[in-house]
């Protein structure tokens, strides 16, 4: 006992004391700051800022668009003038003979060719009205050949005469490929594609003339006698 009592009265003499022994800590891994917006948030907000100015834009677009004066359609093109009086046709084929009409002085239509006699009023102002409608679908640059189309040896040529003595030369050449149309060169110089149905009626009078009265051929029969049946005699000597 005696021992245990020195021992304290040295500690407390001296003005130390026996400390815990104390254990070294471990520092912890340093926390991750998580990001405010996520990568899913960013994409929505960017796909909303995106259709918020399509919506915009399609908005100004449509009141553009309301504003705007309306742009004119662009008007068919015609080989010859709205409203002019066509006064004459002739048609001739590359291979044949013409046939031509006219409007007499009492304004009355008349063949001239093959025959001078009065045509069908109704055929031949069909026929005018066609020149009228003849639409023009393409021009043809002046430059290319005119070979390339038909037009070196035109099928036909079509003379159309109008109110005051005016004349212009039709040259008619290969069909289109789509056959929607024709190539035709007008007095020599330009080169169109003209649509078929205009060409095609006009054509038509080479080989159909618009007579006033085309009278119905009769066919003729020829009576060819039947053989006998009687021997013939046998002649005596």
């Amino acid at each position: 006992m005696a021992t245990k009592k020195a021992t304290k009265s040295t500690a407390a003499k001296s003005g130390k004391t026996t400390s815990a022994v104390r254990t070294p800590r471990t520092k912890s891994a340093p926390r991750q700051n998580k990001p405010v917006f996520r990568t899913g948030t960013w994409v929505t907000v960017l796909l909303l800022a995106a259709a918020v100015s399509a919506a915009v834009y399609m908005n100004r677009q449509a009141e553009e668009a309301a504003n705007a004066e309306p742009t004119p359609a662009e008007e068919a093109a015609f080989l010859f003038e709205q409203g002019a009086l066509v006064t004459g046709i002739e048609v001739k084929p590359a291979d044949g003979d013409p046939v031509a009409l006219e409007r007499n002085e009492g304004k009355i239509w008349v063949l001239t060719k093959p025959d001078k006699v009065e045509a069908d009023p109704g055929a031949a102002e069909a026929a005018a009205s066609q020149v009228g409608a003849l639409s023009i679908a393409a021009e043809i640059d002046s430059q290319k050949d005119p070979s390339i189309f038909g037009l070196a040896a035109p099928s036909y040529t079509i003379t159309v005469t109008l109110e005051g003595g005016k004349t212009s030369v039709l040259e008619v050449g290969d069909s289109t490929p789509s056959e929607t149309g024709y190539y035709v060169r007008v007095d020599g110089k330009k080169m169109y594609v003209v649509t078929s149905s205009g060409i095609d009626a006009l054509v038509s009078l080479s080989f159909l003339p618009p007579y006033l009265n085309t009278p119905t051929p009769v066919p003729t029969f020829t009576a060819t006698p039947l053989p006998s049946t009687t021997p013939e005699a046998t002649p005596t000597p």
